[in-house]
């Protein structure tokens, strides 16, 4: 945001410049540097897009309440298949991966914001410390340039796959100490009015994609060839479909399935 803000100032400096002293030495030398600032001005909106997008949210719904949720998905691909897991507390069928959970320090910054837990969901043992908060619009820009920075919350995504796949028995442990993941995109949903929330809503989302060893892709395609009950593997298009499947019949996926594409 820094370089946006100097790019804008020659630029509007340059181009007054232009106008007082047309026709002289000074005002061709603004006119030229006008010129030269438009790409770079350019470029650095486009950089920020985002951030001026959140510094917009945060005049117009500055006292309005905003509702975050901040999560990460896992995308398990095996032969063009993406694995789907049934949710622990919606009836849907949905990626492997969950909201983010926030340490003490994170705790601390969301209440220097006035953040609020959020109602939507009972907080209980699983969902205690979740990044799902609400707050007035005018704390957005700071709320993201916190997030942005990764401090405070947690930075993988290995809890989610663990409590997922592993600690329910899916995948065996020995096969899967660990996991090696390219991180793909972060997804962040314009503002909207939640039916559901009944508030502002911004929905925040880290891809990842699981990239499995030798070992590992064979225990995935071993759970191609043998079902577990609480998994699907289901193709692109199926996902954009919302789960109808070439033979007609529907399955229940959910809508936020779509980020994994």
């Amino acid at each position: 945001m820094g370089r946006l803000v100097i790019y804008a100032a020659l630029f509007a400096a340059s181009l007054i410049a232009t106008f007082l002293y047309n026709g002289e030495a000074i005002g061709s030398i603004a006119s030229g540097a006008v010129i030269s600032l438009a790409i770079p001005l350019l470029d650095s909106l486009v950089a920020n897009r985002l951030n001026l997008r959140h510094l917009w949210y945060s005049a117009r719904y500055a006292n309005q309440d905003v509702r975050i949720s901040a999560a990460y998905l896992f995308r398990i691909k095996i032969d063009g298949k993406y694995l789907l897991i049934k949710g622990r507390r919606f009836s849907q069928l949905q990626p492997v991966g969950g909201v983010y959970k926030v340490s003490e320090s994170g705790k601390h910054f969301l209440a220097s914001i006035g953040a609020q837990d959020d109602s939507l969901i009972p907080i209980d043992s699983t969902s205690s410390a979740d990044l799902r908060v609400r707050f007035k619009g005018s704390k957005i820009p700071k709320f993201y340039s916190w997030f942005d920075s990764r401090s405070g919350r947690e930075d993988s995504p290995w809890r989610e796959f663990h409590e997922e796949l592993i600690g329910s028995g899916i995948l065996p442990a020995e096969e899967f100490p660990f996991t090696f993941q390219d991180y793909v995109k972060r997804e962040v949903d314009k503002i909207r009015y939640s039916d559901h929330a009944q508030s502002r809503e911004m929905l925040i989302a880290d891809i990842y994609e699981l990239l499995p060893t030798a070992e590992q892709e064979a225990r995935l395609r071993e759970l191609i060839e043998a079902p577990h009950a609480d998994v699907v593997w289901v193709s692109a298009d199926s996902i954009r479909r919302r789960g109808v499947l070439p033979d007609g019949t529907t399955l229940p996926v959910a809508a936020h399935s779509q980020r994994l594409l």
